[in-house]
């Protein structure tokens, strides 16, 4: 890692700064990245359509870096120096005159509803963007593989494909390192990470949140499309990819977009390797949740689901015959977060081996960063009595917060961790045929109950 992840003098401009996505994940962020790594002379501008002033401005930024835990004179620096201008983002002249703010090399961060991201790019294609401008944008990258396809030739009317960072924070520097480096670095994982080894995998992320006030974006969007078309096919992606030669940006890319290329629907069929369903009322550690059909600003009538799964086949020489089931879930009482590689029983267990023996799993930590590998051993007393163990190791989260690493990212043109046009389209054509199999209602809705497992929808779910 460079010194330095900036150039010597840049702009960040934030639009969308009086967001929830801005003061409670993006500052913060920014905060240990400012505290960890010498930026230069950086001006960030937030800018929305709400009235402030310098001043609330800087004391939104300050807090929101007290929040992440920095301090120093980087970070003061940075606050002191930040300014706030009111404008609209779809409006000619309001982007004219913030763009003009803007000192050195102009970094746009679209913190807007993505509708607005469209409208705002039209503007900038009419107005122009000064010379190396980076656009940042959040997920969902379009609603379709048609919408994906048009948002990428909007943007690369304005800026090139290097200069455009499809950004998701979920796959933190940390987190992609971990998953590659168990991968890659260890002889004795590498080799049985094969269809000859390997029974299932299965990627889950689950949580005990609800909807917790998102009706708007939540409501329209739903776990297929929020969680699995973008975050976990992510996950698969480096999941499945073949070693590449660097950690560089299109070495690392190339090897995911390839995995992207090879995966579809078990079968494709959506009707048997698919599953929705949405929480109903319950309580998880003494929190009442409602249905969710009651829950305030959603439309039972969408059907929209809280819960994900689909069992997907990649297919490529290494995972031919493996499923891969992706699910997700909000509202469960017993949250998992995990990668979990399931390996086939051993060839031949010699007679006289007794016990209580278990498949061996690897387990990968999305959210708690714990590695875990379930083998058996002879057992204490009788030497030919197997009992299980787990090898159970934790590592550091790393100096900065995932919304840092996506922002050192960002400010060093280093771009492992931004999505690719191509393959945002891809993720899509992935998910498709699921889409289109719910909206027939060939894929019955279910119910599970908030507080619990959800797995009682998904019974005879693996091929």
């Amino acid at each position: 890692m460079n010194d330095s992840v900036g150039e010597s003098t840049q702009t960040l401009i934030i639009l969308g700064a009086q967001g929830d996505l801005t003061e409670r994940l993006l500052l913060p962020g920014l905060g240990t990245l400012v505290a960890a790594d010498s930026l230069g002379d950086l001006l960030l501008i937030g800018s929305g359509q709400g009235q402030g002033t310098d001043q609330q401005w800087r004391e939104t930024v300050a807090r929101a870096f007290a929040d992440g835990g920095v301090s120093g004179p980087d970070v003061d620096t940075v606050v002191r120096n930040t300014r706030y201008v009111q404008s609209d983002a779809t409006d000619d002249a309001d982007l004219r005159r913030l763009l003009t703010r803007a000192r050195g090399r102009v970094t746009l961060y679209f913190a807007l509803p993505p509708a607005v991201i469209v409208e705002s790019c039209r503007v900038l294609e009419r107005i122009g963007v000064p010379e190396g401008t980076r656009l940042v944008l959040e997920k969902p990258f379009g609603t379709d593989m048609a919408s994906a396809s048009a948002l990428n030739e909007l943007l690369h009317s304005l800026v090139p494909e290097e200069q455009v960072h499809r950004v998701d924070h979920f796959l933190g520097m940390t987190t992609v390192l971990n998953i590659l480096g168990i991968r890659f670095a260890n002889r004795v994982i590498e080799p049985l990470l094969t269809s000859e080894h390997v029974e299932s995998v299965e990627i889950l992320f689950e949580e005990s949140l609800g909807l917790e006030g998102r009706a708007g974006f939540y409501d329209v969007t739903g776990a297929l499309r929020d969680m699995v078309q973008s975050h976990l096919l992510q996950v698969l992606a480096m999941v499945a990819m073949e070693p590449p030669s660097t950690l560089g940006a299109r070495d690392v890319r190339d090897a995911k977009a390839q995995i992207l290329r090879a995966t579809r629907v078990w079968d494709d069929d959506p009707e048997r390797f698919s599953h929705r369903a949405r929480y109903t009322a319950g309580t998880i550690d003494g929190r009442d949740f409602p249905s969710y059909a009651d829950e305030e600003g959603v439309d039972p009538s969408r059907e929209t689901e809280t819960l994900s799964e689909v069992v997907f086949a990649v297919h490529t020489w290494r995972w031919n015959g493996v499923p891969f089931l992706v699910r997700t879930g909000k509202a469960i009482g017993s949250p998992r977060q995990e990668i979990i590689f399931r390996f086939k029983p051993p060839q031949h267990v010699p007679d006289g081996l007794v016990g209580d023996s278990i498949e061996n799993r690897l387990r990968i930590g999305l959210g708690s960063r714990h590695l875990r590998m379930e083998l058996n051993v002879n057992g204490p007393g009788d030497p030919s009595d197997v009992s299980p163990v787990a090898l159970d190791t934790d590592y550091d989260p790393g100096e900065l917060l995932e919304y840092g690493e996506v922002l050192r990212g960002v400010l060093a043109d280093e771009m492992p961790l931004s999505v690719r046009g191509d393959m945002s389209v891809e993720s899509w054509r992935i998910v498709e045929p699921v889409l289109a199999a719910w909206n027939a209602g060939r894929v019955p809705l279910h119910n599970y109950r908030a507080g619990s497992t959800g797995a009682e929808i998904t019974e005879n779910r693996e091929p």
